[in-house]
Order: C-alpha cells, then sequence, then structure tokens
C-alpha cells in the first residue's frame, strides 16, 4: 500500500524523505513536486526499478526516461566530457526548466531505456525535489502521469492515474504548471532546442550562440 505524506508539516516532510529514500533503495517509486508538474521517479541505477516506472506509465522503452540530479556535482558523475557550452546554460539556468541532452559516461551501469548512450537530464528547481535528490542520488524522473493523459500539477491527480503502483507520494501541494521544460541537445556539433518550454528559443540562444531549432 502507497504511502502518503503532507510536506507542508515539517516532521512529516523529513519522515517522508526518509520513507522515500527507503523506497528508491528497495527499487520501488516515489512521487514528487518539481518546478513544472510531478513526477514519478526511481533509482536511475536499477535498472529494474526503472523498467517499473516505465511499466507504471504504460510507456515503452523507445521514450527513455530523463534523470535529475540534485546538484552539478552529481551531474559531473554522470557525463564524462562537458561541452563549455553546457557549463554556460547550466550556469544561466539550473536549477531550472532546462533539460540538456549529453553522451554519458559509457562506463555507466543503467539502463533508462533506448537511449543510444545520451542522458536527458535536468536539475528541477524545487526545494523538496532537491533535498529527495541530495539524499537519494540521481533519479530516472518522469511525469507522473499515464501515457496520453494530462502531466498532475498536484499529488491527488498522481495518485489517482498511478494508485499503489508508487509505493511513496510527496505532496509539496499545487506546482507551477503544465508547461514542460525546454531541451536543448548537445550531442552533436552545435546545440539543438528539441523542445521549447518554460524557456523561449531566444532566452537559449542569448547564452548559447548557434543555437539551431529542430
Amino acid at each position: 500500500m502507497s504511502r502518503r505524506f503532507d510536506c507542508s508539516d515539517p516532521s512529516a516532510r523529513a519522515a517522508g524523505i526518509d520513507a522515500a529514500v527507503t523506497a528508491l533503495g528497495q527499487g520501488r517509486l516515489v512521487v514528487l513536486p518539481t518546478d513544472t508538474v510531478y513526477g514519478v521517479g526511481a533509482d536511475a541505477f536499477d535498472p529494474r526499478a526503472v523498467a517499473g516506472l516505465l511499466a507504471a506509465k504504460g510507456r515503452g522503452r523507445h521514450k527513455p526516461s530523463p534523470v535529475l540530479v540534485g546538484s552539478k556535482e552529481a551531474l559531473d558523475d554522470l557525463v564524462a566530457d562537458l561541452p563549455g557550452i553546457a557549463e554556460d546554460l547550466i550556469g544561466a539556468f539550473w536549477p531550472g526548466g532546462l533539460t540538456l541532452v549529453l553522451r554519458h559516461r559509457p562506463s555507466l551501469d543503467w539502463d533508462l531505456g533506448e537511449t543510444g548512450g545520451t542522458v536527458a537530464v535536468r536539475m528541477p528547481d524545487h526545494p523538496l525535489a532537491l533535498d529527495l535528490l541530495a539524499a537519494a542520488g540521481p533519479m530516472a524522473v518522469s511525469s507522473a502521469n499515464l501515457t496520453d493523459r494530462p502531466s498532475p500539477e498536484d499529488c491527488e491527480a498522481a495518485f489517482g492515474m498511478l494508485g499503489d503502483s508508487v509505493a511513496v507520494y510527496l505532496d509539496g501541494g499545487r506546482t507551477a504548471g503544465p508547461v514542460s521544460s525546454s531541451i536543448v541537445d548537445l550531442t552533436g556539433d552545435s546545440p539543438v532546442l528539441v523542445r521549447e518550454g518554460v524557456l523561449s528559443a531566444a532566452e537559449l540562444a542569448a547564452v548559447a550562440p548557434g543555437l539551431t531549432v529542430r
């Protein structure tokens, strides 16, 4: 049975983070708020847990899960050679609504789906999410909805779709809204805007000259 924690209460918040870390260590799923919508997450380094995340959403391996990190230092453990343009974008927009597609370290023992050796990674601008990530490490996180259903902006909506497939729900109140993060692919010779979201092409191009739009 799922456990739900009202994280507006400090003691429940601490207990919820502890319960979430325990659940993640057991290969189970956790729902958490981000600065856009609620997400459902698993230990990024537990392939069975990530497979469970995709199954809970009704999503195939052809749509691999992004990864959330709690700090720039955590990203350094995932990516061997961080391009200078990535450093500039991170400095300008992290934490926040920017997802970067990068080449991950070949030595990493993980399976996020059919990624082709890349990882879509973001540092969310939400204190509860950041505290959980600091305690648990990088998490594979996707929006906490069933495929083709609206992304949830509150914990109740997430529970209504995912139910007891998730072990722990961290209720952080209503999130900012359904506009997704912007995605910039940095795996080629020049930056490519794959999806325009909360950050506009103009905002991103001001930091990343040569940005093209797919």
